[in-house]
């Protein structure tokens, strides 16, 4: 009997391993020396009315590439005709190009492709009786070109069910291509008949920009062989372009302006100049005003970090604030500087480590924005152990000593004021306050020196109320006397703590699903269990101390905190959840760049609201601004569209939508309006000044 079972097994694993590839979505490929290319949708299943995307993907062989809509002096862009026939018929939108890279042959200059590349179209099933299949048929042409040109042709079928949603296979690489598209430029664009090309606006700056160049959609309009000098001044990018005879003085040029900043990092805007007189930035002028502006994004930091204080993120760590304001009414004065010193330095240093880790990720070519950390279901589950702890000790049950634990002689004297201040920064890094989005953004674009000095600035702002008290005996007198009440607001400060750990446990649900949950519980009984056995070992008496059971339970508490926490960071594979569905349900769509595109066309306002679960400043705004029934009353009212981006696990559409507009966290806002330029709203919202910005207060 046991071979035919192990047959049965082996026949059963092989159907289960051949499964995922024969329902993906992606037909037959088409296969030379020079490139393998087949065509795949992002769904696995269609449905009439909801929309598909369809894309013509490209694997080229090394030192091959491929054209953009405009090739530059030689080559031809590749097409793609796409319908769609039986349950539901359709015709496919035109190839929604990636931004392309610039090539450089001798004398000649292409805007092409290499490597891997997707070409997306978009395709509206039509409304149709039954439930059959929906077959595509697409037929593209491309060429590849090394030191010859060949060109490849290519018919594709690709047949798909009529269903509910299933993301294909190939799901990711359609988020990858629509985020290295082009986004409309945030920034006024205007040129000159002679070809001087400026863009204007907020978020412009010689760190921010250190490089740029500009793509026409059409051949000839420029000469693409030539340099084209760039100069940045405070809120102005000048690109000098040399006219070609396509060029007609600028009257309907548009194409694509390529900024990169100090990190390397690029991002494509589209733009179509509004022709007329530029008037020439001075280099020397410029370089005058770069310290000022250093000067100046240093000050918006400190305001930052000042206002960051009284933001929800940070008030879980208000507990342990307080307990040291008790020490410091008690009259201890040096150990009150001392541990005011400590819990700066923990806070400063935090912010300095923190943003070097995200330039460290950027420059290793990863998509980190600020609080990016809480993006990462393991990192979650440790904290949320970790405020569980210090609930436990504001409740009592038992008394952090470090001597406890065997190494209480090898600290320092305030490590626990240091640990505060790293606790501060670590639940505080998920928001950001006013002035400190751009702060951050500027320091992520600037040198490393300059950058590190912005977030050095911001844990400055954040330490500096603590350190204003410290320094100053006379303001300890508004504080109340020490007695019996400071045990009873000791335990009631385990309170807003605890409650962080519920808001920490539905992130976690959200990030990994119930397999995370089930670990957070196993970690939060281990955690339980562990601060029990120390309490134990504290208060036992005499004769069980010499019997050596104190050791006993120092050893089971360091055992079972030690697995808590190890155990915390693992989160079992595969339980990734979908937490788009449970975060989109009050009346707004998902975000999508081709979607924000396609309405903006259509000429409809759209307001966009770029939020995370473990954002707490952002979930306060949408309880008590975007989720009022005035705000909602005049977003149907006006026929705006309410679109929210949920960056709670990492989003490559939404990371490059927030560093389009000069941010590197949430919240942010921005207004469309049907007609005219968008509007950004302040990081913290009232009803009052959504329905200013978008119109609705009069």
């Amino acid at each position: 009997m046991s071979v035919p079972y192990q047959w049965l097994v082996s026949i059963l694993c092989m159907v289960l391993l051949v499964a995922p590839a024969a329902r993906a979505a992606q037909s037959a490929a088409v296969t030379s020396p020079r490139a393998t290319v087949t065509l795949v949708t992002d769904d696995d299943t269609y449905q009439p009315g909801r929309a598909l995307h369809v894309g013509l993907q490209m694997h080229l062989a090394p030192g091959w590439h491929t054209y953009w809509l405009n090739p530059g002096d030689a080559g031809e862009a590749t097409t793609l005709a796409v319908t769609a026939h039986g349950g539901a018929g359709g015709q496919a939108s035109i190839i929604e190009w990636p931004v392309p890279r610039v090539l450089h042959d001798g004398p000649l200059t292409s805007y092409a492709y290499t490597g891997d590349v997707l070409l997306p179209v978009t395709l509206m099933p039509m409304q149709a009786e039954g439930d059959g299949p929906l077959t595509l048929s697409a037929v593209a042409d491309w060429l590849v070109c090394a030191e010859v040109c060949v060109p490849e042709h290519g018919a594709f079928t690709l047949v798909l069910p009529r269903g509910a949603s299933q993301p294909s296979a190939q799901a990711a690489d359609f988020a990858r291509a629509s985020a290295q598209r082009p986004v409309a430029s945030p920034f006024a664009a205007r040129l000159s008949p002679t070809g001087l090309l400026q863009l204007s606006g907020r978020g412009l700056s010689a760190d921010a920009v250190t490089a740029a160049w500009f793509m026409p959609d059409v051949s000839g309009a420029i000469d693409q062989d030539v340099d084209q000098p760039l100069v940045v001044d405070e809120g102005a990018v000048q690109l000098a372009l040399h006219p070609g005879p396509e060029f007609h003085n600028g009257a309907n040029l548009s194409g694509i302006v390529v900024l990169r900043d100090g990190m390397g990092r690029e991002r494509g805007l589209s733009v179509r100049p509004v022709v007329g007189a530029v008037q020439p930035l001075a280099p020397s002028a410029v370089a005058g005003r770069k310290a000022s502006g250093i000067g100046m994004l240093v000050i918006m930091a400190f305001a930052g970090g000042l206002i960051l204080n009284l933001m929800p993120c940070v008030f879980p760590v208000l507990a342990m604030k307080v307990l040291a304001l008790e020490r410091m009414a008690r009259g201890e004065r040096r150990a009150a500087l001392g541990g005011a010193a400590a819990y700066a330095a923990g806070v400063v240093g935090s912010f300095v480590v923190l943003g070097g880790a995200v330039a460290a990720l950027r420059v290793a070519g990863q998509q980190a924005g600020w609080g990016f950390q809480f993006q990462s279901v393991g990192f979650v589950i440790t904290i949320c152990l970790l405020l569980f702890a210090v609930a436990l000790n504001l409740l009592g049950v038992f008394t952090i000593g470090l001597r406890l634990m065997g190494v209480g002689n090898a600290l320092p004297a305030h490590a626990g004021d240091f640990l505060t201040g790293v606790l501060a920064v670590v639940l505080a890094s998920p928001c950001t306050a006013p002035f400190m989005g751009a702060a951050v953004a500027g320091a992520l674009a600037a040198s490393p020196f300059v950058g590190l000095l912005v977030f050095a600035a911001l844990g400055v702002g954040l330490a500096a109320p603590y350190l204003l008290l410290a320094a100053m005996p006379g303001l300890l007198g508004w504080l109340p006397r020490p007695g019996r009440w400071m045990e009873t607001v000791r335990n009631l400060l385990a309170v807003p703590v605890l409650a962080t750990c519920v808001w920490l446990a539905w992130v976690a649900r959200l990030e990994g699903g119930t397999d995370a949950l089930y670990l957070l519980g196993v970690g939060l009984v281990l955690v339980g269990f562990g601060c029990w056995c120390l309490r134990r070992a504290t208060t036992m008496d005499l004769l069980d101390a010499m019997q050596g059971r104190a050791g006993l339970y120092r050893a089971a508490a360091i055992l079972s905190l030690l697995v808590a926490f190890v155990g915390g960071g693992v989160v079992p594979p595969g339980s990734v959840h979908d937490h788009g569905a449970d975060r989109v349900a009050d009346g707004s769509s998902a975000f999508s760049p081709t979607r924000l595109a396609e309405l903006r066309r259509q000429g409809r306002p759209v307001f966009v609201d770029m939020t995370a679960a473990w954002c707490i400043s952002c979930l306060v705004n949408e309880r008590v601004a975007l989720s009022t029934h005035a705000v909602q009353a005049a977003f149907a009212r006006q026929g705006i569209v309410y679109m929210k981006g949920d960056w709670t696990l990492r989003d490559a559409a939404i990371t490059a939508f927030l560093q389009a507009h000069g941010r590197d966290g949430v919240p942010f806002y921005v207004y469309y309006p049907a007609h005219g330029a968008e509007v950004v709203l302040p990081e913290i919202l009232s009803p009052g000044i959504v329905l200013h910005e978008i119109g609705a207060d009069g």
